[in-house]
Formats: C-alpha cells, sequence, structure tokens
C-alpha cells in the first residue's frame, strides 16, 4: 500500500519575528526601527503577507495528504522522502536553499511578495497552489546544478553557485586545473573562485559576467554547462592570472587542489553549510547529476 503524498511547506522566519524575537516586544522593535528611519508598519505587513500566504498555500492541499512545515534554519536536519512534494513559501532565494536537500521531489515555489522578489523561481500566486498541487510532477523544469566533490568523499550541491575560498574570504592559495587540459595547472592566490549554474546567472555569477565584459555565453537553467571564475587573482613570482574564467560542459570537471591552512566550499550564500578543506585535499566541481524539478 502506497504512502499518500506529503505536502512540505518550507519558509523562513519574517523579518517581524525576527525583530521581536530580539528586542523581546511589539514596542522595542518599534523604537529600535524608528531610532534608524524606519517604520515597523511596512515589516509588520510583509510578515502580515506572509502569513495570510501559508495560511492560503495550506488550505489549498488536498485533505487527503499529509502536511510537514520546515524553516530554513532547519533543511539541514529535515529528512525529506521520496512521495513528498515541497512547497515553497517566501522567496527566490529560498528554493536554492532547499534544493540541495532534494533527491527528484517536484517543488512548488510560491511567491508571497509579488514585484518585491523577482519571481524566478517562485513562479507562482497562493491562489494557484490546489490547481498546480493537482498536477504536481506532470510538468517541470529539470533545472542544472552545480556539485563539489572532495577527495575524502565530502559532497556538495548548489542550485545557483558554489564558492571556493578562504573563511572571511581573505586570501585563498590552492592550485587549478581543468580535468583533461593537457595538465595545465596553476599556483594561484585569490579572493576564491566562483563556479555558477544558468539559474546562479541571475545572481552573484552575473555580477562576475559582467565585470569581465560578458565575453562568454551565459548558460540556460536547464543546460548542462557551467561557467567558473577566479575572483581577484593576484599575480608574484609564485602565483598566475592565466586561468581565471571558463566553460565547464557536462563531463568537464575543474579540479582545486588546497595550499592554504583551510579552505572552505559553500553553495548558494549558505556558508553555515560547508565543506572544509585542508592542505593538500584535492576538490572537483562539475555539473550535478542529479537536477532540481521546479513546478513551471
Amino acid at each position: 500500500m502506497s504512502l499518500a503524498p506529503r505536502a512540505v511547506l518550507v519558509h523562513r522566519t519574517t523579518e517581524y519575528e525576527e525583530l521581536v524575537a530580539h528586542h523581546g516586544t511589539h514596542g522595542q522593535a518599534a523604537f529600535f526601527l524608528s531610532s534608524r528611519g524606519r517604520d515597523i508598519a511596512e515589516v509588520a505587513e510583509r510578515h502580515e503577507r506572509t502569513r495570510r500566504a501559508l495560511a492560503e498555500v495550506t488550505s489549498a492541499i488536498p485533505l487527503t495528504w499529509r502536511q510537514a512545515r520546515v524553516e530554513r534554519a532547519d533543511l539541514d536536519r529535515f529528512l525529506f522522502a521520496p512521495e513528498d512534494v515541497v512547497i515553497v513559501v517566501g522567496q527566490d532565494g529560498l528554493v536554492a536553499n532547499v534544493a540541495k536537500y532534494l533527491s527528484s521531489q517536484p517543488v512548488l515555489g510560491i511567491d508571497t511578495e509579488p514585484g518585491r522578489n523577482p519571481g524566478v523561481l517562485v513562479r507562482h500566486r497562493p491562489r494557484d497552489t490546489a490547481e498546480l498541487l493537482a498536477v504536481a510532477g506532470a510538468s517541470v523544469d529539470e533545472l542544472t546544478m552545480v556539485e563539489a566533490v572532495a577527495d575524502d568523499t565530502q559532497r556538495l550541491v548548489a542550485l545557483n553557485e558554489i564558492y571556493l575560498g578562504a573563511a572571511g574570504h581573505q586570501t585563498a592559495r590552492y592550485r587549478l586545473g581543468l580535468e583533461g587540459d593537457g595538465g595545465v595547472v596553476e599556483a594561484q592566490a585569490s579572493s576564491g573562485v566562483l563556479v555558477g549554474t544558468g539559474t546562479g546567472a541571475t545572481g552573484w555569477l552575473r555580477s562576475l559576467w559582467q565585470e569581465r565584459g560578458g565575453r562568454l555565453r551565459l548558460p540556460d537553467p536547464t543546460e548542462d554547462r557551467l561557467l567558473w571564475f577566479v575572483r581577484e587573482a593576484w599575480p608574484s613570482p609564485a602565483t598566475g592570472t592565466s586561468l581565471v574564467a571558463g566553460e565547464l560542459p557536462a563531463r568537464a570537471r575543474l579540479r582545486l587542489t588546497v595550499e592554504s591552512e583551510r579552505l572552505i566550499a559553500f553553495g548558494d550564500g549558505m556558508e553555515g553549510d560547508a565543506v572544509e578543506l585542508t592542505w593538500g585535499q584535492t576538490v572537483e566541481v562539475g555539473v550535478c547529476g542529479e537536477r532540481l524539478r521546479l513546478v513551471g
């Protein structure tokens, strides 16, 4: 006997909730904001909008389905099941936050603040939830993801980008090379390396791409191709700057060997959930075999 689907609502604590938790009361939070030229009314209204959206989405879930709810900070401790349908209620970045913890479950992105969010990943409104759940999984876009695999089997997956560098963004020292590139390897000192997908091409990756003159073609979100950039590579007698940007097609890998006491790799801005690397370790970055199945 198969289990009924489980709707997993993913959300994050609102700014209003964080302020009240920190300051103790609504009044204290209002005083704090007013001392900095802000009005708590706007923050409270956005909070209420999010609560209404969550309530509307919850009421649209079929009565025969099971339900669960998980806050962004608890994603790394939540166990997703194969029969889950994941409903992300919030911002585009929240979809990226949850993507690394999934394995083929369909994801429905619900925008709580249309016009404020770009709506690249949270494509739908709360009122559309019931209709979309009826066909969830039937019409999805399979978005390319990026993965980093270390020589000690540590693995990191991300939807937008993976950053490799020093904690605190200080100078990172390493040796960089491309798999199957004739053995060309370069010692570098830089602010780190960014490897991104077509989905990430709307964010951090795009800023680096523009900075470099846009000479490489940005990948599409479903394309099995990544772009990589070295940030602020430093030329010296011992370090070079000839390998600072490029493409990674489906089977290619960017290989980095650590020459610092400690480097980290993290995805989609979640530095608290990072892979730690030490002197002599090697990590390879490339297109991930898994995809994020986003309801279109």
